[in-house]
């Protein structure tokens, strides 16, 4: 009897809310990555705070992922369930499909807006059915990381300053290397209880880019530390401190401190993140 009226209970609680996506952006330098933190401010705690202020609810968000102090998203995902729909009224929920019922609320995007900091943006609040979920439900996430060589005073915080070029196509026939591989523990931070380190590689390249450099990686998941600590690995090899070749003894070892060291968090940037159910 208790566990049919839990379930009743259950699914009327359902019934009562509505969960949505935010997809925003940040400037993370001022951040302690994107998880709130109890001694330091990060993304998700002033996320949370706005929405909870405009929708006069305790909101708790959930994000597509976590980033490191320091790191940069162009675009980032997080999910919140509403106790009613938002002002605006809420539209048929999909999951299967991005179609045009999926649509954002601008009189709450404002709102939000306005109570958030210069360097937090809230682009689109997205219906989405009950069992979306903004970390689990993700097929493919990029970065990029950049680097300059040039002194510039606008790429403060934004990209890695290096006095010497690497050798670009070095790089790329190490990250070719990369691209056959599906266990990454060796660019992993340690402890960090994941059930795998196993990620599934879509792109990994460098390009030259107005004089500056700019690393594109793309995976169905990344393990802590991984793309800096690839970026460092890679410049190795550009560098010509170790051979190309010898990235694949680096990745088979499994072990972090043979790989190079994590390059500054200031130039990675979260790029994009996919699902099966969202229009870009």
């Amino acid at each position: 009897m208790f566990d049919q009226l839990l379930q009743l209970w259950l699914t009327l609680r359902v019934a009562q809310t509505q969960r949505y996506f935010l997809e925003l952006s940040y400037d993370g330098t001022r951040y302690h990555g994107w998880q709130s933190q109890p001694n330091a401010v990060g993304v998700q705690q002033l996320i949370n705070e706005a929405l909870s202020t405009v929708l006069r609810a305790e909101i708790e968000t959930t994000g597509c992922g976590r980033t490191d102090t320091g790191v940069h998203a162009r675009q980032f995902f997080a999910h919140f369930e509403a106790p009613q729909p938002p002002e605006g009224g809420a539209s048929t929920p999909e999951k299967e499909t991005g179609n045009s019922q999926l649509t954002t609320h601008n009189s709450l995007l404002r709102s939000l807006n306005s109570l958030l900091p210069h360097d937090i943006a809230i682009k689109r609040m997205i219906p989405v059915a009950a069992d979306a979920h903004a970390r689990f439900d993700a097929t493919l996430r990029s970065y990029q990381y950049h680097i300059h060589f040039e002194k510039d005073p606008f790429l403060n915080n934004f990209s890695w300053q290096l006095r010497d070029r690497p050798d670009v196509a070095l790089m790329n026939e190490a990250a070719a290397i990369i691209m056959e591989y599906t266990d990454f523990s060796c660019f992993s931070k340690s402890n960090t209880q994941v059930k795998t380190n196993n990620c599934k590689i879509a792109r990994v390249e460098w390009v030259e880019q107005d004089d500056n450099l700019v690393f594109h990686i793309s995976a169905d998941r990344f393990l802590r530390n991984m793309v800096r600590a690839i970026v460092g690995t890679l410049l190795m090899v550009g560098n010509k401190e170790i051979a190309p070749w010898e990235v694949r003894n680096i990745i088979e070892s499994k072990n972090r401190s043979k790989a190079g060291t994590s390059v500054p968090a200031c130039g990675l940037y979260l790029t994009e993140v996919r699902y099966p159910y969202l229009a870009p």
